[in-house]
C-alpha cells in the first residue's frame, strides 16, 4: 500500500510500469538500457479514489489522461532506471494529492470606491482621445 493522503492509499497492483529506452543524454548507454519509465494508473476504475477526487484528478491530468481514463506518466529525467521509477511515482502521487484538496469557494467581492473612480477616469480619458480624433482639423 502506498500512502497518498491521510485517508487515501493506493494498492501497488493499481500501478503498472513499463520500461522503455530514453531519449537525451547518456552516451552509448542510452542505446542499450531501457531506463525511462512509463507509469500507467487507471484513475477511472481505481477503488482507492473517492468519486470527487477521481473527477478532479481526471481534469488535472489533462493530456496525460487517455480516453479510457488511464493516466500515463513518462519519466526520463535521470539516467538510472530506479530514479526514473521513483520520479514517475512521485509525480503521480503529487497529482493525486492536488486532486484530493477540495477547491476553495470563491468569495464574491465588490470593487472599492477608489477602483471604481480610477475606472471611470480612464474611460473619460479614453473618450476624450476618441472625441479629438472625430473632429476634422481646420486649417484657417
Amino acid at each position: 500500500m502506498i500512502p497518498v493522503t491521510a485517508n487515501i492509499t493506493l494498492d501497488e497492483g493499481e500501478i503498472a510500469e513499463s520500461f522503455v529506452r530514453a531519449s537525451g543524454p547518456g552516451g552509448q548507454n542510452v542505446n542499450k538500457v531501457a531506463s525511462a519509465v512509463q507509469l500507467r494508473f487507471d484513475a477511472r476504475r481505481s477503488p482507492s479514489l473517492p468519486p470527487e477526487v477521481r473527477t478532479r484528478l481526471e481534469r488535472l491530468a489533462g493530456s496525460r489522461l487517455t480516453r479510457d481514463g488511464i493516466i500515463v506518466i513518462t519519466a526520463q529525467r535521470h539516467r538510472a532506471q530506479a530514479r526514473n521509477r521513483q520520479d514517475a511515482r512521485e509525480r503521480l502521487l503529487d497529482l493525486i494529492r492536488r486532486a484530493a484538496r477540495p477547491p476553495l469557494k470563491r468569495r464574491a467581492t465588490k470593487p472599492t470606491a477608489a477602483a471604481r473612480e480610477r475606472r471611470i477616469e480612464g474611460k473619460k480619458r479614453r473618450a476624450g482621445i476618441k472625441r479629438l480624433r472625430r473632429t476634422k482639423p481646420s486649417f484657417d
